[in-house]
């Protein structure tokens, strides 16, 4: 994320950006996991004021209440949409956090796979401060990321902010790192860990894995079960066992 103010607000352009490279990404065959971090002193801050702004004086310009109604459901499904495609990249998205990460920002880690966030990182639910729900993926996703409903509704409800020990405590991120510079370096190993592994196999476990999370388990395993039919016919897994069973060379994956 690299916006031209240092807080690295939501803007219209960003989102639209977001959207395009997630996509193009999901279709790269050589891409096999994704870092997102951003330039700057914040993760995101929050909305973008001036394009808000301008947002508010078109929609003044619309007199009639169903059309104006159906101008806000266009602009909400344009940045549901972006966060919506991280979550079902194929591909894991790995999300680096440091600095605030509010508002939309919080829609967009929280679509993440996975977060890690240094200590100066701290989160926020804002939208109920500026007089609304949050309607990104916030209310949607963090219920299932923390464990705690109690906390999420204190979150939400409220608006306060979560600093990055209390967000590790909460299973929000993974791990604190000191600096930038450690994240990244731990994200890029990361990374490049799932890079080396199976692109079957990976994509598959987290197909599988959204496929499940809010259906009984017997769904799950039928799911699992009928993607295998496949995969256990792959080159991908004969290379992989073979080269668990001889403890010979680690085994090396073409792209799909």
């Amino acid at each position: 994320l690299d916006c031209e103010n240092g807080g690295n607000t939501m803007s219209d352009r960003l989102i639209a950006s977001i959207h395009d490279c997630i996509t193009t990404l999901a279709r790269d065959n050589e891409c096999r996991a994704i870092v997102i971090s951003s330039l700057g002193k914040d993760f995101c801050s929050g909305v973008n004021l001036d394009d808000l702004g301008q947002f508010n004086t078109d929609l003044a310009s619309v007199e009639d209440i169903s059309r104006r109604g159906r101008v806000i459901e266009d602009r909400i499904t344009h940045i549901q949409r972006a966060f919506t495609a991280i979550e079902m990249c194929p591909k894991p998205v790995i999300a680096i956090i440091h600095g605030a990460c509010a508002g939309p920002g919080m829609g967009l880690a929280t679509a993440c796979d996975m977060r890690y966030c240094s200590t100066d990182t701290w989160f926020q639910v804002k939208e109920v401060e500026i007089g609304m729900a949050a309607d990104v993926g916030t209310l949607q996703r963090l219920p299932k990321i923390i464990g705690s409903q109690s906390l999420v509704r204190e979150l939400c409800f409220t608006g306060r902010k979560l600093e990055s020990e209390e967000a590790f405590k909460s299973g929000l991120v993974n791990r604190v790192f000191g600096t930038k510079e450690e994240m990244l370096k731990f994200a890029f190993e990361t990374a490049t860990k799932i890079a080396s592994l199976s692109p079957v196999a990976v994509q598959n476990t987290k197909k599988s894995i959204i496929y499940s999370f809010d259906r009984p388990a017997q769904e799950g395993l039928d799911h699992i079960r009928e993607i295998n039919l496949l995969a256990l016919q792959s080159e991908d897994f004969i290379s992989a066992a073979t080269a668990a069973a001889t403890k010979g060379e680690v085994a090396e994956f073409s792209k799909l």
